[in-house]
């Protein structure tokens, strides 16, 4: 795909720290959407297969629409609207309104609310709201990252600041997230290298946050992923002090030109050190 976006200058960390609130709130608004409309509802198909419901799409338009007045000129990548590309250079969002939507159809309540900032290729800041656990993550890089609960409403929270862990010591078991409807013989492999790994596993992007706050040290995929499916939960990880990578341990961006905005494979560490 062409990107049709003209150049937008790099929002900066701390321009992106002043964001934070206002694109906080705008993140509950899509969840408060999508916890009011009912999960019986008619299921759609796209053109890859992919399943997507109404609260799909009322998620997006709420985002859509926040982002436009919040930060009007700066791109917006959407997993419901990618059509147009999105730019190599300067600042833009990326969006995906419910990550997990087959564990929405199913049920479960591991979905989420994906919104991140990338600046010059690399994420700057995440949001990842879980409404149906009354969560969401968040944090920019170089300003930390927090837990915040979800008040009974679904606009007020509490925050409690987060930081990953370091790798557990010789002889201690790692933690590894793991996704529930994608996990591949090479992500196994890998995770098999590193004797006595214990697999986690979870829907949607709730597998970063779980390294993110120190409960999991890492979260290995060696297949193809959306970058809307990942995003935000690399700010947010990389904000409480993890890294990510690719599979040969270069930093992962967001800048390389890739057919419908696919990621061959990454690695989210919870320990920068980490190999």
């Amino acid at each position: 795909m062409t990107a049709a976006f003209e150049h937008t200058a790099a929002v900066s960390s701390d321009h992106a720290f002043a964001l934070l609130p206002p694109l906080t709130d705008l993140v509950l608004r899509a969840g408060a959407a999508i916890m009011a409309i009912p999960r019986d509802t008619k299921v759609s198909h796209k053109q890859d297969g992919s399943p997507v419901t109404p609260a799909d799409l009322a998620a997006d338009r709420v985002i859509a629409e926040g982002l436009a007045a919040i930060a009007p000129g700066v791109p917006v990548l959407s997993e419901e609207c990618c059509g147009n590309g999105r730019p190599t250079t300067g600042s833009f969002f990326v969006v995906d309104p419910l990550d997990g939507t087959k564990e929405y159809i199913a049920g479960r309540d591991e979905f989420t609310v994906n919104l991140a900032l990338v600046s010059d290729g690399l994420p700057v800041l995440g949001i990842v709201g879980a409404p149906a656990l009354g969560l969401a993550w968040r944090g920019v890089v170089g300003h930390g990252a927090e837990r915040l609960t979800i008040a009974a409403d679904g606009a007020g929270f509490t925050a409690s600041p987060i930081r990953t862990r370091q790798l557990p010591k010789p002889g201690l078991p790692w933690v590894a997230t793991v996704s529930r409807s994608h996990l591949d013989a090479a992500t196994v492999a890998f995770i098999s290298a590193r004797p006595g790994a214990m697999h986690v596993t979870l829907g949607s992007s709730l597998k970063f946050c779980r390294i993110a706050e120190g409960e999991a040290d890492i979260y290995p995929r060696l297949a193809p992923i959306c970058e809307w499916d990942i995003a935000a939960g690399a700010a947010v990880v990389l904000a409480a002090g993890g890294k990510m990578t690719d599979a040969s341990g270069a930093p992962l961006r967001f800048d390389a030109p890739r057919p419908n905005f696919i990621v061959p494979e990454f690695i989210a560490w919870g320990d920068r050190d980490g190999r």
